[in-house]
């Protein structure tokens, strides 16, 4: 066969191979998103570890270690696509936290932010026993801002992507709706309320695959009676500035302009708590900055863990003149 045969059929085995791929989506979604997300988290660098473990986490790069703690109703993967603007840089571990992702699920379990403090704690007690850097979204973001809190030694910095914990985050519609009577858009009762929850949460649209949406969709409803329970266990807990008037971790505070879960104001109320703080306010994005805007998200984060060590070592260098 000449080549200028094979290449004619080169655009008709291209399109035989996508039509074959859109057709295994459908037959078996299920093997289709477990491959999909192995190839995903390949491509960023990331490997799973701890399938064994109460927290099953990913992890890839080398430096200093970067802890991401996912939100509520989410999983390790929302930091996946960061994660491979991350990993040339530092020593990134993404956990599931108990009740989400591929963690355990107790339906008495303890889940409110005191408790998922101290499953964080465990975690980096076996995976990262070193001062570490830690970031979270919504209420992850809480989760970490509370173990920093409570364990300032072991925190160098904080990085807070739309995060829960304080009462003017918790001011949105979405919130209010959820006190009045108990309905709330990250609470998924049937998998068509997936692609409600994931239209609420994010303003810019990012690529999720069929196989993947069904696979997300049909694990949330099936979480829908526990994650009821753990939602009234969050809510239950102490906000922030109920606890503290001032806190010393130096913090990135990053917030869509369009956060329709949590209200824009929690960032000026996470400021006001931390002295030591940069904020960056993102117009056109929504609750999930690090997969609407990966790339321009960790380039921002990077540019704050570089402002951190410019000035570690401007004083190193006024302690040794001294």
């Amino acid at each position: 066969m000449s080549v200028l045969s094979l290449a004619g059929l080169l655009p008709v085995l291209i399109l035989l191979l996508l039509l074959l791929l859109l057709a295994a989506e459908r037959i078996a979604p299920l093997p289709v998103a477990r491959a999909a997300m192995a190839l995903e988290r390949t491509r960023c660098g990331l490997r799973r570890h701890g399938a064994h473990e109460a927290m099953p986490f990913l992890a890839g790069g080398s430096g200093e270690v970067l802890v991401l703690v996912h939100g509520f109703g989410a999983d390790k993967d929302n930091f996946t696509r960061i994660a491979a603007h991350l990993t040339p840089h530092y020593r990134v571990l993404l956990p599931d936290l108990p009740g989400f992702g591929e963690a355990g699920r107790d339906p008495q379990g303890r889940y409110s932010i005191a408790d998922q403090v101290e499953n964080l704690r465990g975690f980096l007690e076996r995976h990262a026993p070193q001062k570490i850097h830690l970031g979270g979204n919504s209420m992850g973001g809480f989760i970490v801002a509370q173990f920093a809190a409570r364990y300032p030694e072991r925190v160098a910095s904080l990085w807070l992507l739309d995060a829960a914990g304080t009462a003017a985050a918790q001011d949105s519609q979405a919130l209010r709706g959820y006190r009045d009577n108990g309905t709330l858009p990250l609470l998924v009762r049937t998998q068509a309320d997936f692609a409600q929850m994931l239209a609420y949460s994010r303003h810019r649209r990012f690529f999720l695959p069929y196989a993947v949406h069904t696979a997300l969709a049909r694990r949330a409803a099936a979480d829908f009676t526990l994650h009821q329970q753990i939602m009234l266990q969050v809510a239950a807990s102490p906000l922030l500035e109920q606890q503290y008037r001032t806190l010393a971790t130096p913090v990135l505070i990053v917030w869509g302009e369009q956060d329709r879960i949590l209200h824009p104001a929690g960032a000026a109320a996470l400021a006001a708590l931390y002295p030591d703080h940069h904020r960056i306010m993102m117009a056109g994005i929504g609750h999930l900055p690090m997969l609407e805007a990966p790339r321009q998200c960790a380039a921002d984060y990077r540019a704050f863990r570089q402002q951190l060590a410019q000035r570690g070592a401007a004083q190193g260098a006024l302690t040794a003149s001294a």
